[in-house]
């Protein structure tokens, strides 16, 4: 099969072997991203969790290389070999993506400068567009956030220009995890506080060297605590809220501490 594609013969004449090894060489980046995800991932869950996040950093990075290798490949197959020809075939490729897939290459360029500037990586918890969530996959497209309730978010990256991105980790396992108390304003505001600070630190969770606080702030109906504690393992944080909440009001209630009680308001029949 001969065939010319193209205008001002940018495009070669392609043969059927041309089409074939084009065909192969999708199939095969295809498959080596998939066999490199899968690789990685895996061992990431075998590693010791200090390199958990190393090893789940290198992905998106080398998805980004097989695909830069792929079009590497595949250009000099399709495009006859100058540079005015390769240059007019980019310039053309990209108008017409520009027109016809203004969000998917906004996506695109999106999706290039996060991995370039780390805004997030796998495994760190971020919030976007108003879901939490821990990040299993940054994708050419869009980003996969895996979420408490154990719901995956496709959230694409267009949105990154527009939305602001909350990172609770940064590439840490560290996350601040805050448990909230409401409180009759009627106790004793430091007893309180020192007994929380005792329960946060006791934390078997919580990482070894961070500070423990407590804030207050009274309302009016009554006082609000938020405990503040960093669990070392950013997994681990809504474990390490329940307990905090639970052995929190446990102590609080050995005090004598009476909750605060918001009155129940009948209205519109509700």
């Amino acid at each position: 099969m001969k065939e010319h594609f193209g205008p001002s013969g940018i495009l070669r004449h392609l043969e059927w072997s041309d089409v074939a090894l084009v065909l192969a060489a999708l199939f095969f980046a295809w498959l080596l991203a998939a066999a490199v995800r899968w690789i990685l991932n895996h061992a990431a869950e075998k590693a010791p969790p200090r390199l958990r996040l190393s090893i789940l950093r290198v992905v998106p990075l080398a998805r980004l290389v097989i695909g830069v290798g792929a079009v590497a490949v595949i250009v000099p197959l399709l495009v006859e070999p100058s540079f005015e020809s390769i240059v007019a075939f980019l310039a053309s490729v990209s108008l017409a993506l520009a027109f016809a897939l203004k969000e998917y290459a906004s996506s695109l360029v999106a999706g290039l400068v996060t991995v370039l500037e780390n805004t997030y990586q796998p495994g760190d918890w971020i919030e976007m567009d108003g879901t939490y969530g821990e990040v299993k996959f940054i994708g050419v497209r869009a980003v996969h956030i895996v979420t408490a309730e154990d719901n995956e978010v496709i959230i694409p990256h267009y949105r990154f220009w527009t939305k602001k991105v909350t990172n609770a980790t940064s590439g840490s396992h560290a996350v601040l995890c805050v448990a909230d108390f409401y409180l009759h304003p009627d106790h004793d505001g430091a007893a309180v506080r020192q007994r929380l600070e005792d329960i946060g630190a006791a934390g078997a969770r919580r990482k070894s060297d961070s500070k423990v606080s407590v804030v207050a702030q009274e309302e009016p109906w009554g006082t609000h605590y938020k405990l503040k504690a960093y669990v070392k393992e950013s997994r681990e944080q809504f474990d390490f809220i329940t307990d905090l909440t639970l052995r929190g009001k446990e102590a609080l209630r050995a005090m004598n501490v009476a909750f605060a009680r918001v009155p129940y308001v009948q209205t519109g029949g509700k």
